[in-house]
Protein backbone atom coordinates (compact mmCIF):
# COMPACT_ATOMS: atom_id res chain seq x y z
CA UNK A 1 0.00 0.00 0.00
CA UNK A 2 2.86 2.24 0.70
CA UNK A 3 4.70 1.58 -2.49
CA UNK A 4 1.60 1.93 -3.90
CA UNK A 5 1.14 6.18 -2.28
CA UNK A 6 4.85 6.73 -3.08
CA UNK A 7 4.51 6.00 -7.01
CA UNK A 8 1.18 7.71 -6.80
CA UNK A 9 2.46 10.64 -6.15
CA UNK A 10 5.97 10.59 -8.27
CA UNK A 11 3.83 9.95 -11.08
CA UNK A 12 1.74 13.52 -9.78
CA UNK A 13 5.08 14.69 -8.89
CA UNK A 14 6.19 14.02 -12.80
CA UNK A 15 3.10 15.16 -14.08
CA UNK A 16 3.31 18.10 -12.76
CA UNK A 17 6.59 18.76 -13.65
CA UNK A 18 5.75 18.52 -17.31
CA UNK A 19 2.51 20.15 -17.21
CA UNK A 20 2.01 21.72 -14.47
CA UNK A 21 3.24 25.04 -12.54
CA UNK A 22 3.59 28.21 -13.92
CA UNK A 23 6.68 27.18 -15.78
CA UNK A 24 6.33 24.06 -17.07
CA UNK A 25 8.97 21.79 -19.38
CA UNK A 26 6.58 22.41 -22.21
CA UNK A 27 6.89 26.27 -21.39
CA UNK A 28 10.41 25.94 -21.58
CA UNK A 29 10.83 24.18 -24.84
CA UNK A 30 8.29 26.61 -26.42
CA UNK A 31 10.91 29.67 -24.74
CA UNK A 32 13.98 28.02 -26.35
CA UNK A 33 12.16 27.33 -29.54
CA UNK A 34 11.13 30.97 -29.51
CA UNK A 35 15.03 32.59 -28.33
CA UNK A 36 16.25 30.59 -31.05
CA UNK A 37 13.88 32.20 -33.82
CA UNK A 38 14.76 35.35 -32.20
CA UNK A 39 18.51 34.96 -32.55
CA UNK A 40 18.52 33.82 -36.22
CA UNK A 41 16.08 37.28 -36.44
CA UNK A 42 19.24 39.07 -34.86
CA UNK A 43 21.28 37.48 -36.87
CA UNK A 44 19.21 38.48 -40.10
CA UNK A 45 19.40 42.25 -39.40
CA UNK A 46 22.60 42.38 -38.35
CA UNK A 47 23.95 41.32 -41.64
CA UNK A 48 21.29 43.76 -43.24
CA UNK A 49 22.59 46.69 -40.95
CA UNK A 50 26.65 45.71 -41.86
CA UNK A 51 25.28 45.72 -46.14
CA UNK A 52 23.40 48.85 -45.42
CA UNK A 53 26.87 50.24 -43.49
CA UNK A 54 29.30 49.06 -45.95
CA UNK A 55 26.54 51.18 -48.93
CA UNK A 56 26.40 54.38 -46.73
CA UNK A 57 30.34 54.15 -46.65
CA UNK A 58 30.79 53.60 -49.71
CA UNK A 59 28.77 56.68 -50.89
CA UNK A 60 30.47 58.59 -48.28
CA UNK A 61 34.05 57.93 -50.30
CA UNK A 62 33.43 56.77 -53.52
CA UNK A 63 32.32 59.68 -56.05
CA UNK A 64 31.19 56.80 -58.90
CA UNK A 65 28.78 54.95 -56.70
CA UNK A 66 27.18 58.69 -55.68
CA UNK A 67 26.93 59.39 -58.95
CA UNK A 68 25.43 55.85 -60.06
CA UNK A 69 22.77 56.25 -57.28
CA UNK A 70 21.62 59.77 -58.49
CA UNK A 71 21.23 58.68 -62.11
CA UNK A 72 20.01 55.42 -61.60
CA UNK A 73 16.94 56.44 -58.40
CA UNK A 74 16.57 59.63 -59.33
CA UNK A 75 17.37 60.14 -63.23
CA UNK A 76 20.07 62.91 -62.53
CA UNK A 77 22.20 63.80 -65.54
CA UNK A 78 25.45 66.01 -66.53
CA UNK A 79 25.05 69.11 -68.25
CA UNK A 80 25.05 68.59 -71.99
CA UNK A 81 23.66 65.23 -71.95
CA UNK A 82 20.46 64.16 -72.85
CA UNK A 83 18.03 61.59 -71.00
CA UNK A 84 15.59 59.61 -72.46
CA UNK A 85 12.97 57.81 -71.24
CA UNK A 86 11.29 54.67 -72.58
CA UNK A 87 8.05 53.00 -71.16
CA UNK A 88 6.41 49.70 -72.02
CA UNK A 89 2.63 50.00 -72.75
CA UNK A 90 0.63 47.00 -72.91
CA UNK A 91 -2.08 46.02 -75.38
CA UNK A 92 -4.79 48.06 -73.51
CA UNK A 93 -3.31 50.90 -72.33
CA UNK A 94 -2.88 54.21 -73.53
CA UNK A 95 0.82 56.01 -73.46
CA UNK A 96 1.30 58.91 -71.16
CA UNK A 97 0.39 62.15 -72.61
CA UNK A 98 3.10 64.09 -73.84
CA UNK A 99 4.22 66.82 -71.19
CA UNK A 100 4.15 63.77 -67.90
CA UNK A 101 7.66 62.19 -69.34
Amino acid sequence: MRRLVLLGLLALAGYFAVFGGEYSALDARRAREELAVRRAEVVVAIRRIDSLQARIDSLHHNDEALERLARERYGLIRDGELLYRLTDTRPGEESPPEGSR
